[in-house]
Parts: structure tokens; sequence; C-alpha cells
């Protein structure tokens, strides 16, 4: 049979999903000291520490989002980190 996606909250879940955020926080944290401490190449290195000092499936997760992140928000373009118009006049 397959696994139910909407449940009763568990201790067992709700410890499961509080690890997820404890590691999801840690890699952003890493991403911020790589980004503040590299600069301009920041960009490119915070994303690479962070996925690779996570390790395993998390890790990928994070350096896969940080790539695509990087792309739309504009961080490879001559303005950088702009991200989309917004309409400014």
């Amino acid at each position: 049979m397959a696994e139910k996606m909407v449940g009763v909250p568990t201790a067992r879940g709700m410890g499961s999903a509080f690890k997820d955020f404890g590691v999801g926080l840690l890699g952003g944290l890493i991403f911020i000291m790589a980004l503040r401490l590299f600069g301009g190449l920041g960009v490119l290195a915070a994303p690479l520490i962070a996925g690779s000092m996570v390790k395993g499936d998390r890790g990928q997760i994070i350096a896969t989002l940080a790539g695509f992140a990087l792309v739309t928000m504009g961080g490879l373009t001559a303005g950088g980190g702009g991200g989309p118009d917004q309409g400014e006049m």
C-alpha cells in the first residue's frame, strides 16, 4: 500500500523534520560565512563549500538549489544578484 502524503503528526516525524531544519540552518550559515569570506567570488564558492561540508543527499540539494538560485537571481550577470526586474523606473 502507498505511503500517506499527509498524516497525523508523530514525535518521530517531528524529530525528523527538526533534524532536516537543523541541517538546512547549518548549510545556510556555512553559505553566508563563505559568501562574506570570499567576497565577489563567494557567489560561486559559497554553494560549493556548503554543499561539500553537508554530506550526502542534503549537501547535493544545497549545492543544486544554490546554483539554480544563482542563475535565476541574476548572480552571473554583469549586475550581479539583482534578481528579476521588479518594474523599477
